[in-house]
C-alpha cells in the first residue's frame, strides 16, 4: 500500500468521512478573493484581507509543503431542533455550534495523521496541522481535493454529506499525488440564493458578509444596523438557512461523532433564560463551544434582537433588567426590542432608562425606541 492510500484508510479510522489530496500549488480562487475582498465585502474581519498572497498560496504559509491531505468531518445533528422554528421565544443557533469546538476535535485528529505519516514515510516526514486558524484558503483547498464543489451559497457540496462537515488541512513536505476536482451538481438551482431573510448574495457564489446572519451574530462586534435587526429573526448564533433549504442537505446522513451532539440546553433555549446568564455563568455553560467567539456581550446582544422579534410583550421585564446590563452593547440592543414591541410598559421602562443612562451611543437607541412606542400608541388610535 502507498503512502497515500495508506493515510487516506487511516483517516477513515479516525473518523473523517472525507479525505483528498491537492496540489501545492496557488489557488484558482485568488482573483475572486481579492476583487470580494476589494468591495468591501468582508466587512469587519479584517484579518481575511491581510497578505491574501500568503493565503493564496499554501507555499507562502510553509515553504516546505509539497503536498495537502484535506479532510471532511460531518457534523449534522442526528436530531434536528424544531422548537425554535415554530416558538420565536427560543433561540436558534448554526447547527456546527451545538457540540464542542471544532478546531480542536479535528487538529487533534490530524496530529494523528501526521504522526501516522511519520511512521510510514520515516523521521524526515514534517507536517503543519491547520483547522480554520492559519492563512489558507481552505473551502479552495477541498474543491481541488476532490472533496466537493461551490455551491451558490458559496459553502462546499459533497454528493453526500452535503455542506454540513468540517475541513481540515495536512501541509506535508512529501508529493502525494494529488486528487482532481469534482463536477458541480447546482444545476439551475437558486433555492440558498432565494431564502436568504436578509439578501446576503449579491450574486451567484458572491456573498456579501455585512448582510449575513452569521457575520452580525459572530464576527460582527458592534451593534448590528438596525434596518438588519428585524431580519435576523430568532437566529442568536450563526445561521443555516441557506443550507437547510438545500435539496444536498436534505439527503445528507448525520454524524456520528459525540463532539458534536448537542450540548445540554441546546438547541432551542429560552430566550430569556440567555438574556439572564451572568458573564461566569455564560463561560461555564459555552466552555469549548463555538459560541464563547462571540463573548458573553455579543451573544446577548443577539439574544435582545432576537426578543425584540419575538413579538411577545411578556419578555418586557426581561428586557427592562437587561437595560442596566453592565455593557453598552447589551442595553442598546434591549432598548431597540423594548421599542420594537411597543406597548405602555415598555415606553415606561424606556422613559426611565434616560434618567440614568450615560453612554452617549446607549442614549440615541433609547430614544429611538421611545419614540417607536409613540408612533405604534398613534397607530393604534
Amino acid at each position: 500500500m502507498d503512502l497515500k492510500a495508506a493515510l487516506r484508510e487511516r483517516a477513515y479510522s479516525l473518523g473523517f468521512e472525507l479525505f483528498g489530496v491537492a496540489a501545492a500549488t496557488p489557488a484558482e480562487t485568488r482573483a475572486a478573493y481579492e476583487e470580494w475582498l476589494a468591495a468591501g465585502y468582508a466587512g469587519e474581519m479584517a484579518y481575511l484581507g491581510r497578505d491574501p498572497a500568503r493565503r493564496a498560496d499554501p507555499r507562502r504559509a510553509w515553504p516546505d509543503t509539497a503536498a495537502i491531505l484535506v479532510v471532511g468531518l460531518n457534523y449534522r445533528p442526528v436530531e434536528e431542533e424544531s422548537q425554535a422554528r415554530s416558538d420565536p421565544t427560543r433561540g436558534r443557533f448554526a447547527r456546527y455550534a451545538l457540540g464542542d469546538d471544532y478546531h480542536e476535535v479535528l487538529a487533534t485528529r490530524l496530529r494523528a495523521l501526521l504522526a501516522t505519516a511519520r511512521e510510514l514515510g520515516g523521521p524526515e516526514v514534517e507536517g503543519r496541522v491547520y483547522v480554520d486558524t492559519g492563512p489558507l484558503l481552505e473551502r479552495d483547498l477541498a474543491a481541488r481535493a476532490g472533496l466537493g464543489w461551490f455551491g451558490k451559497n458559496t459553502m462546499l457540496l459533497n454528493r453526500r454529506y452535503g455542506s454540513y462537515f468540517f475541513l481540515g488541512a495536512l501541509l506535508l513536505n512529501v508529493p502525494l499525488t494529488p486528487d482532481g476536482p469534482v463536477s458541480a451538481h447546482c444545476g439551475t438551482c437558486t433555492r440558498c440564493l432565494n431564502a436568504c431573510p436578509t439578501g446576503a448574495f449579491v450574486a451567484p457564489y458572491v456573498l456579501d458578509a455585512r448582510r449575513c446572519i452569521s457575520y452580525l451574530t459572530i464576527e460582527l462586534k458592534g451593534p448590528i444596523p438596525r434596518p438588519l435587526r428585524p431580519l435576523v429573526g430568532n437566529w442568536v448564533f450563526g445561521c443555516d438557512i441557506c443550507q437547510e433549504v438545500c435539496p444536498w442537505n436534505r439527503k445528507a446522513p448525520p454524524g456520528d461523532e459525540p463532539a458534536f451532539s448537542a450540548r445540554q440546553g441546546l438547541p432551542a433555549p429560552e430566550l430569556v433564560a440567555l438574556l439572564a446568564l451572568t458573564p461566569e455563568a455564560f463561560r461555564e455553560r459555552f466552555r469549548r463551544s463555538p459560541v464563547k467567539r462571540a463573548r458573553r456581550r455579543g451573544l446577548l446582544r443577539n439574544v435582545c434582537v432576537a426578543l425584540g422579534n419575538s413579538g411577545d410583550r411578556a419578555v418586557v421585564p426581561h428586557l427592562a433588567r437587561a437595560l442596566h446590563d453592565e455593557e453598552a452593547l447589551v442595553r442598546g440592543h434591549a432598548a431597540w426590542a423594548l421599542g420594537r414591541l411597543g406597548g405602555e410598559e415598555a415606553a415606561v421602562v424606556l422613559h426611565a432608562a434616560l434618567a440614568t443612562e450615560e453612554d452617549p451611543w446607549v442614549r440615541e437607541e433609547i430614544e429611538a425606541a421611545w419614540r417607536e412606542t409613540q408612533q405604534n400608541v398613534v397607530r393604534a388610535t
